[in-house]
């Protein structure tokens, strides 16, 4: 009988450390893209502007026992938009157009927690990109890099079960990225850099 009291004494002590230790839960919020066009190989696109994007997903925390540190890996669905100046033709008529960019993040934070309520936390951001395109039917096809890698540094309050967090997002290199430039008087390969560089504010919740 003793060995079973003292089973099942580990058994709830065990199952409240892993409680204490691991958490999740959702998160969304607002994306601000910068310079996130550059390096284009011709004198096509210009006057790139970022827009407020978009951001949803989902979060885990896993306390590092001792040192005081956590590891918190998030998978999130990213949308952005640009607004830019495109000519299609040499001393043609410039036009407006947006320029989108849907992707998969999967940042790895390494934080802390300060103060009892805030966090710090930095790590390497894996992006993969679903989709980008132009809201013009000039340009038929695009075509990019899938995969990159950058980085994430920023920091947040937690209420309870309620956090807000402001972070600094940039790509370690570049995303290559070619249009084909379809117009009645030329077909052009046009090739430039839509690096990611974003600030991004998310509110979380913890389940």
């Amino acid at each position: 009988m003793k060995k079973i009291i003292l089973a099942l004494f580990l058994l709830i002590g065990t199952s409240q450390f892993t409680q204490s230790q691991i958490h999740f839960g959702i998160k969304g919020g607002v994306n601000y893209n910068s310079n996130s066009i550059k390096e284009v190989s011709t004198n096509v696109l210009s006057g790139a502007k970022g827009k407020t994007g978009y951001h949803a997903g989902i979060w885990l925390r896993f306390k590092i026992p001792v040192i005081g540190l956590y590891i918190r890996p998030e998978l999130v669905y990213t949308k952005l938009d640009n607004n830019i100046t495109y000519t299609p033709t040499l001393g043609g008529t410039a036009k407006a157009a947006s320029f989108s960019i849907q992707k998969i993040d999967v940042p790895v934070l390494l934080g802390k927690k300060i103060f009892g309520v805030g966090n710090i936390y930095i790590g390497p951001s894996f992006q993969y990109i679903l989709k980008s395109n132009f809201d013009i039917s000039d340009i038929s096809d695009v075509k990019g890099n899938d995969f990159t890698v950058g980085f994430q540094f920023g920091g947040g309050l937690e209420f309870g079960k309620l956090g807000i967090d402001v972070r600094w997002e940039r790509s370690f290199s570049s995303i290559e990225t070619t249009f084909i430039n379809s117009t009645v008087s030329s077909v052009s390969s046009v090739n430039f850099d839509t690096r990611i560089n974003q600030i991004i504010i998310g509110l979380s919740y913890r389940l």
